[in-house]
């Protein structure tokens, strides 16, 4: 298979593989990154994170080694979406909260209090107008921010008692964010995506394990990946279920 790259900009660039063109973005990495990090989310973009120390042939020759794997992501994802409906935020359609879909009722009601509960499997949504389907978004989108600071809490206490470099609890920002599920600062600050609360609970375990090990490791050196290891033997099999689940979870968001 041929692979060649082409440059549109200093921060756009193509990767000819075979028949396709697939743009890529290229950052720049100011931490003591090891290597090139390429990442391909559900919505098929491609992200090279290089180094700032890397010169252009390590990074195309970084690329062009994975040329394979990212075209395969970039067809994997493609056919997850390929049969995902948008959401419309009416009643009869699922909606996921921790791995397990629940059916959405929509409610219509004159009380003041809107409210979302989730009751005997289903998330229902009581609001003035069941028409107004950017309300019940908006309900739904707070409700969740809601349980996932309520969640990640919880699995930050449990995930604290294997992870004995953490010398004080982190605190836990709560932000949307499209093409991640968490960060870490450099101060110990968690930052999580209230969307990973749809998934199951070791998904949720391995997002904040990762980045509690960033504590440790700042950056995805051999030394990060051996001590998340450590506290999560099977962490690359739960990183692919939450990958192959992603563009389910983030439809509508």
């Amino acid at each position: 298979m041929s692979v060649t790259i082409l440059n549109l900009n200093s921060k756009k660039s193509l990767l000819q593989y075979g028949d396709e063109q697939i743009e890529y973005s290229l950052i720049s990495s100011k931490n003591d990154a090891w290597r090139v990090i390429i990442k391909v989310y559900p919505d098929c973009h491609v992200v090279v994170q290089a180094p700032e120390k890397a010169t252009e042939d390590e990074v195309i020759s970084a690329i062009k080694k994975r040329s394979r794997w990212i075209h395969n992501q970039i067809i994997f994802f493609r056919s997850q979406l390929e049969y995902i409906t948008p959401r419309q935020y009416v009643s009869g359609e699922t909606h996921y909260y921790l791995g397990r879909q629940h059916l959405l009722k929509v409610i219509a009601s004159s009380a003041k209090d809107k409210q979302v509960k989730l009751l005997r499997g289903k998330l229902e949504v009581i609001i003035l107008n069941k028409q107004n389907k950017v309300h019940v978004k908006q309900l739904l989108q707070a409700w969740y921010k809601e349980k996932a600071l309520e969640v990640f809490s919880r699995r930050l206490d449990a995930m604290l008692e294997q992870t004995l470099w953490v010398s004080e609890r982190p605190s836990i920002r709560i932000q949307s964010m499209q093409t991640q599920w968490g960060s870490c600062s450099p101060h110990g600050r968690l930052t999580l995506n209230p969307h990973l609360v749809k998934a199951p609970r070791e998904c949720i375990d391995y997002v904040i394990l990762h980045e509690l090990c960033h504590i440790s490791e700042h950056n995805h050196s051999k030394r990060f990946y051996r001590l998340l290891k450590q506290v999560m033997p099977n962490w690359q099999k739960v990183k692919e279920r939450l990958d192959s689940m992603a563009a389910v979870i983030l439809n509508g968001s």
